[in-house]
C-alpha cells in the first residue's frame, strides 16, 4: 500500500527504513517499519528520464548506492505528485551529492537555488567529464520533458 503519511513527515523532519525500488536516477520507494511505502524525490537533483540518454545509466548508479540498504530521508519538501522530496542518506553518506558528483544528475538550480555543494559537485563532474558529462552537451531533463509542437505531416496521395 503506497500511503504518503506525510504529515507524520512534516512533524518529524526525518525518516528512516529500506529502499524497495529505483524508479529513476533521483526517484526512489521506501519501506519504512510499520511497512509503509512511500515515493521519495531526491531534493536538488534532476536526473536523465528513462528514455533519454544516460537514463539508464543514472538509475542503476542510484540503485547501486541505495537499493535493499536502510537510509535516513531529511524532509525538504512534498512535490506536486505528493512525493516526499528530501536529501538522502545512506550510513552518513549524502546520496544526493554523490550522484551529481558522479556525473549522473544536474543539479537542480530551479529547486535549489542556494545549494552550492550541488553546484560544486556539477561543475567538478563537469570539469573532469563525469558520467553523463563525457557527452559534448547533454540535454537537461526539464528541457527533454518540454513538449514538441505537433507538426502537420503532409502525406500525399497514392
Amino acid at each position: 500500500m503506497l500511503a504518503p503519511l506525510i504529515v507524520f513527515v512534516l512533524t518529524s523532519g526525518t525518516l528512516t527504513g529500506k529502499i524497495v525500488g529505483v524508479q529513476d536516477g533521483d526517484t526512489i520507494t521506501l519501506l519504512t517499519s510499520d511497512k509503509v511505502q512511500h515515493k521519495i524525490r531526491l531534493y536538488g537533483i534532476d536526473a536523465p528520464e528513462g528514455g533519454q540518454a544516460f537514463g539508464r545509466k543514472s538509475k542503476s548508479y542510484l540503485s547501486g548506492l541505495v537499493f535493499d540498504k536502510t537510509v535516513t530521508i531529511s524532509l525538504e519538501d512534498v512535490d506536486r505528485y505528493q512525493r516526499i522530496v528530501g536529501r538522502v542518506s545512506v550510513a552518513g553518506r549524502d546520496v544526493n551529492l554523490a550522484v551529481v558528483e558522479a556525473g549522473w544528475a544536474w543539479w537542480y538550480r530551479k529547486y535549489a537555488p542556494k545549494d552550492k555543494k550541488l553546484r560544486d559537485a556539477e561543475e567538478r563532474a563537469r570539469l573532469h567529464r563525469k558520467g553523463l558529462w563525457r557527452d559534448d552537451s547533454p540535454i537537461p531533463p526539464w528541457e527533454w520533458r518540454k513538449p514538441v509542437p505537433l507538426r502537420r505531416i503532409v502525406r500525399p496521395y497514392s
